[in-house]
This record gives structure tokens, sequence and C-alpha cells, in this order.
């Protein structure tokens, strides 16, 4: 049993980028994993004051919900990211989310990773740069993370379409594979 944490950071509950998040739980749950689901919208998050403070102390300052949800990233085996794509980029919400990983980027290590990214376009490679972003963070700040998987929710603009997308049952069958 590995221990999943679910990142979502779509501002919609119940958007598309959402309901891909709980198909992979639901995957996952369904292969006998631990999971939680995070809803970055959900929790109070501030902007990274880039003081400095965190690179001696290892804790920001700020008191605010990221010190349980970098616990949580800490304590996970497997961490899934998922956002929105607006303007060709991830969402606000969870690009503050990663920049306020610096106090304990460190000790996030040793992590499986996958991204859930969804947009309107059909056009996967238009996400080129989501999940180079997502790779930046992970792959090239984090020791020994591990891309497993990305689902790409494309064509789905209304709330709910992309249930009617091939990302819906592909999100279950990876969360069910982690």
């Amino acid at each position: 049993m590995k221990k999943v944490l679910i990142i979502s950071g779509s501002p919609r509950k119940g958007g598309n980028s959402d309901i891909l998040c709980d198909q992979f739980m639901a995957g996952a749950i369904a292969a006998g994993h631990q999971v939680e689901k995070v809803r970055l919208q959900e929790k109070k998050i501030n902007f990274c004051l880039g003081c400095g403070v965190c690179n001696e102390t290892h804790r920001c300052i700020q008191k605010d919900d990221m010190v349980d949800l970098l616990d949580k990233m800490v304590n996970a085996d497997v961490i899934v990211l998922a956002t929105p794509v607006y303007f060709y980029g991830m969402d606000g919400q969870m690009k503050t989310f990663i920049d306020r990983c610096v106090p304990r980027y460190t000790e996030i290590s040793d992590k499986d990773f996958y991204f859930i990214v969804a947009a309107a376009d059909t056009d996967r490679g238009m996400m080129h740069k989501v999940i180079e972003g997502f790779r930046g963070f992970t792959a090239d700040c984090l020791d020994n993370a591990h891309e497993k998987g990305i689902i790409y929710g494309v064509g789905a603009w209304q709330k709910g379409e992309v249930k009617k997308t091939p990302a819906f049952d592909e999100a279950y069958e990876m969360g069910k594979n982690v």
C-alpha cells in the first residue's frame, strides 16, 4: 500500500482537472492505496515573500496551511499535481503552492509523480509549458523524483466535459496502476 497525495489546483470544485483527480483517486483506492486529495482553493496559502529565512531555518515565517501540506508531501510515496491550463500555464494556485515548497523541498525526495492537466484546447502540445513547469519543480529541484505519468484532459471547456474524453478513463486506470 502506498500513500498517495493528490494536489488539485483547480479553483472550481468539480472542474475538469478536479474531476480527473477524483478519477485517479477512485482508481488508487480500488487498488488498495491510502489516498488523500487536497484542493488548494480550500487552503490558505500566501505568496512567497522571497525573504530567504527558510534557507537557514527550513521553516517559513508565514503562518498558513503550507506547514501541513509540506508535511503531507514529505510523508507521501506518490504525489499527483493537477491544474487547469490558463493561457498556456499552470493556474496561480498551483504556482503559488510550488513556490512555497522551498522551506522543505530537500525533504521531498524519492517520490513518484503524476501530472494532470486539463484545457479547452485539443492540442496536447500547447500544454508543453505546464508540463515543463512541473518537471522543473520535480526533476530539477527534488532528489530522486520519478515522473510516472501524465493525463491530458484536452477538449474540455465547460465544467464536466472531461467526462466525455479518453482522459476520464485514463485517470482511473493510472490511479489503479500506481
